[in-house]
């Protein structure tokens, strides 16, 4: 695979997912602004990849900021040429029963899954429509299943999987537009879901056990196919679709 004439905006870069995507788009060519709110990672993340084919910049951007959003898509513009990929991969996940959830918890929920979105595709919304390309979302399986316990988190994907698929019809036909469903990948989110550490590793054995393929995922498993949703030719004719990568746990 080769997106060596690809600017690509990916969000959440610093860990996990976002990262493994990073990898991927780097060693295809592909030209990658890395977006996350923490300078470290992404400064190590730009060390790592500095031999690969493609060129890795790195954006510190909090994404439920308009402004922010666009004076980084601004900086990869004027180092990389036009935008012509997003991977709306930021992610926040706090898990609480309804009777005890935060409120401040579901605001920051929706920034990060919705509102950020909204602020990276608007900011590159011109240049997708004079260039082409394809947008990629990362959703998650709980926008598509019944989350007790987790229903906030689960609402802002469900979100997430809607402006999928309206923007998919809304776009085309120089924009397509698809979304990834994970299910449960083994990152460092897990650390910081609000839970305590015998509720962590209660959740981690319960979505084990809901799992066929019996083990979470590996960050780049997800990232395999974020590329491929990327690529028009291997993916030309697929918009609108919200493709779960969740070891069949949506089965």
């Amino acid at each position: 695979m080769s997106l060596s004439d690809r600017t690509v905006v990916v969000t959440g870069a610093g860990s996990g997912i976002g990262r493994a995507t990073c990898v991927a788009l780097s060693r295809a060519g592909a030209r990658v602004g890395a977006v996350g709110r923490r300078k470290e990672p992404l400064a190590a993340l730009c060390e790592e990849l500095r031999h690969e084919p493609g060129d890795v910049m790195a954006l510190p951007a909090d994404v439920g900021s308009a402004a922010e959003v666009e004076e980084a898509v601004r900086a990869l513009t004027e180092r990389s040429g036009p935008v012509t990929g997003i991977v709306n991969n930021a992610g926040l996940a706090r898990f609480a029963p309804l009777s005890s959830a935060s409120l401040s918890d579901l605001d920051a929920m929706f920034a990060v899954h919705v509102r950020g979105p909204v602020n990276v595709l608007r900011a590159c919304l011109p240049s997708l429509r004079e260039h082409g390309g394809a947008v990629v979302n990362v959703s998650s399986v709980g926008g598509a299943l019944a989350m007790p316990d987790r229903s906030l988190y689960g609402a802002t994907k469900a979100a997430v999987n809607s402006l999928t698929r309206s923007w998919a019809q809304e776009l085309a036909p120089r924009i397509r537009v698809n979304a990834i469903l994970p299910g449960p990948v083994d990152t460092s989110m897990y650390a910081d879901l609000g839970l305590t550490g015998a509720q962590t590793e209660t959740l981690r054995a319960n979505l084990i056990a809901s799992t066929p393929l019996g083990r979470f995922g590996r960050p780049a498993e997800v990232a395999r196919w974020i590329t491929l949703l990327l690529d028009e030719d291997e993916s030309g004719w697929i918009t609108g679709a919200l493709v779960p990568v969740d070891g069949g746990r949506t089965s």
